[in-house]
């Protein structure tokens, strides 16, 4: 009888056991295969992640030398796809006014997500004459076996992910005749099942689409100065898919089958600055840029079309540069241009609810021309991963009663120069229970497993 009992609480105890470590292998894997996570909108999926930070931080699992740049790293099961730019001849100088005359080469890596080794690379000589040429600006997408690249200076590419052989290779500027634009290219390229689409610029082509695997146009649309900054995007709505371009004169959605227009809506920021990709929540879509040029607009139910609910002023809604504002339960989260903080506003009618410095900048109480931090929401638990402009990775709850800190770390030295401050303006990927974060002289693994 005893043993029986013992024997019974050892098979209990075994099967907790198997139990446990089965709930701990089920921990969700999500990849990161593009700029803003697997559907651009912000949203990390994976489960078993820390929900603080504490006091002495989080573990670096590694750290590895990279290049110049601001495009933030891919990840796709165990590798990285980073791009930077390895200068060889000329002068960095971060102005306003300056485009320095730069020689160097443009280069894809590939790296092992659990050890940051090199797998493979792809590079190519590339001279740079744009205003702040630390580096490419656009992440790679990696999407079905292939990963798409933008270099600052307009060279797509798609290669083989595995291998890192190339597909195919073009020149936007000299292909299509295409103004570099000031800050130069920085769509992140869009990859759907057999399209690359990006900003190209000029009259008839702002948008481009070409086949996946060989690099042919399949259609050009829409007319600009140049391509802005602002990826497309792809949304459902109105009944059938739409892709949403935001180029510096205007918010337009296609079919993303042939480039004909079905909307378009006059936005114009200062200094062309078409950056931040226009974000949707259920029937809205909201799009901002510098100097209160921001545009909340009600999608159409029943066929692609939109209304105008309201439009940015002075000390409303969110006047965004750099980053894309994430939107959650009736509210908008995002760094505010003028103030340089953090702001959440309300999707309703844009009346600000609150904002703050800290993520953003630890212990900034005034103004700060731009100041930047690149806003994640981990939807398991509710809570956002943000990285700041100072290189602090910080986690905390956001709603309408304010921003609540569930700890700080510093990760990385910001390297970039930008309105007389060192910035990082890269943004972070989240994979593997690892956040990846990158500035001009190194990519940094930082473990999120929760103990």
């Amino acid at each position: 009888m005893i043993l029986d009992t013992v024997s019974t609480t050892i098979r209990s105890l075994l099967m907790l056991a198997a139990a446990s470590l089965l709930a701990q292998t089920m921990a969700t894997a999500d990849d990161w295969p593009q700029w803003m996570g697997p559907t651009r909108d912000g949203n990390y999926n994976e489960t078993g992640v820390v929900d603080s930070i504490p006091a002495g931080g989080l573990p670096i699992k590694w750290r590895v030398p990279v290049e110049g740049g601001y495009a933030g790293p891919a990840v796709v099961g165990n590798r990285i796809y980073v791009m930077d730019y390895k200068r060889t001849k000329g002068t960095l100088v971060e102005e306003p006014d300056a485009r320095p005359e730069l020689e160097g080469t443009e280069r894809l890596q590939c790296l092992d997500a659990n050890t940051g080794k090199s797998i493979w690379t792809y590079e190519y000589p590339r001279s740079y004459r744009i205003s702040y040429p630390a580096g490419p600006r656009a992440t790679p997408t990696v999407v079905d076996g292939v990963v798409a690249i933008l270099g600052a200076q307009g060279d797509l590419a798609v290669l083989d992910a595995e291998s890192g052989k190339l597909k195919w290779h073009i020149n936007l500027p000299e292909k299509f005749a295409a103004p570099v634009p000031t800050w130069g290219f920085a769509a992140h390229p869009l990859v759907t099942d057999d399209m690359v689409v990006t900003m190209v610029g000029g009259e008839g082509q702002a948008v481009v689409a070409f086949e996946r695997n060989t690099g042919k146009v399949k259609w050009k649309a829409l007319s600009s100065t140049d391509a802005g900054y602002c990826p497309a995007s792809l949304i459902q709505a109105g009944g059938t898919t739409q892709l949403i371009a935001w180029h510096p004169h205007a918010v337009a959605s296609l079919n993303p089958k042939t480039g004909e227009t079905y909307w378009t809506v006059p936005l114009v920021p200062d200094y062309g600055m078409s950056i931040s990709q226009p974000q949707r929540s259920g029937d809205y879509l909201f799009a901002s840029g510098i100097k209160d040029k921001s545009l909340m607009l009600k999608l159409d139910a029943d066929k692609p079309g939109v209304t105008e609910l309201w439009a940015g002023e002075p000390k409303m809604s969110l006047s965004v540069s750099t980053m894309t504002p994430l939107i959650h339960d009736g509210l908008m989260f995002g760094t505010d241009e003028t103030l340089g903080a953090l702001v959440a506003a309300k999707v309703e009618d844009g009346e600000r609810v609150w904002q703050t410095y800290e993520p953003v900048r630890p212990g900034q109480k005034r103004r700060l021309p731009a100041g930047t931090t690149f806003v994640t929401r981990h939807t398991p638990s509710g809570h956002y991963f943000l990285f700041g402009e100072e290189g602090h990775l910080s986690i905390a709850d956001m709603d309408a009663d304010g921003y609540h800190s569930r700890g700080q770390m510093k990760v990385i030295e910001p390297t970039q120069t930008a309105f007389g401050r060192k910035v990082v303006w890269s943004h972070p990927a989240y994979a593997n229970q690892t956040a990846y974060v990158r500035n001009d002289k190194e990519l940094v693994a930082i473990d999120l497993a929760k103990p």
